[in-house]
């Protein structure tokens, strides 16, 4: 069985390679593809040299175009898709991920935090479906409806097709692992501007699904 991590990063020079390495120590796992999304770091060449196969997007897409990009340039039987900005991922971390959807009891696994940092945690518990590690098999992946435009909200896209389609989720709890935040990365207002973009595109794909669902009635 052929399993591809799919990593989409932006400007992650600091942590991606990190990621990529722990990534290609699990056993499962045959390659690696990062997705640099208009990145101007290193990020590029921090993922090239931790191992993986980078795409290099001219221009910045958004997280769910630089997934869709991803997806369009491997071949594989699951993907398992994960953010570039993790801290304390191990392999065994990355194997709980994919061993429900390996050996078949389930389509698709999400990753939930526990036990990392306050902020990471308390946000997945407030809303889990927005989590960023999760783990798909090819037959679920085919059917997909195209999200290159959903940005960051993308999770939410997928998470809706899985509920509407009564499809089960393997929840998989990622102890010790956390991400760095937007504040930390770029600083507090360039971060804060960033997150209140993220919650925006998360709100307009909500609601682009809902009048759709409104529509189809």
């Amino acid at each position: 069985m052929r399993v591809v991590v799919i990593i989409p990063a932006l400007n992650e020079e600091r942590t991606v390679g990190a990621v990529v390495k722990t990534a290609l120590a699990c056993d499962l796992v045959s390659e690696v593809v990062v997705v640099s999304d208009g990145s101007v770091d290193a990020t590029v060449s921090k993922a090239a040299e931790a191992g993986a196969r980078v795409i290099d997007l001219a221009e910045n897409l958004g997280k769910g175009g630089a997934m869709q990009a991803g997806l369009a340039d491997v071949v594989a039987d699951v993907v398992l898709f994960l953010d570039a900005d993790l801290l304390g991922l191990t392999p065994n971390h990355v194997s709980d991920l994919l061993l429900p959807v390996v050996n078949g009891s389930a389509q698709i696994s999400l990753g939930l935090f526990g036990n990392g940092r306050i902020t990471t945690d308390l946000a997945q518990k407030i809303a889990p479906f927005l989590s960023g590690q999760r783990a798909m098999h090819i037959s679920l992946l085919s059917v997909l409806p195209d999200f290159s435009d959903t940005g960051w909200g993308v999770e939410v896209a997928l998470s809706k097709y899985v509920r509407d389609h009564d499809i089960p989720i393997a929840e998989v709890h990622l102890r010790d692992v956390s991400q760095v935040t937007k504040e930390e990365k770029i600083g507090l207002v360039k971060g804060l501007t960033s997150r209140l973009k993220m919650y925006w595109q998360i709100i307009r794909t909500f609601g682009r699904m809902v009048n759709d669902d409104h529509d189809a009635r």
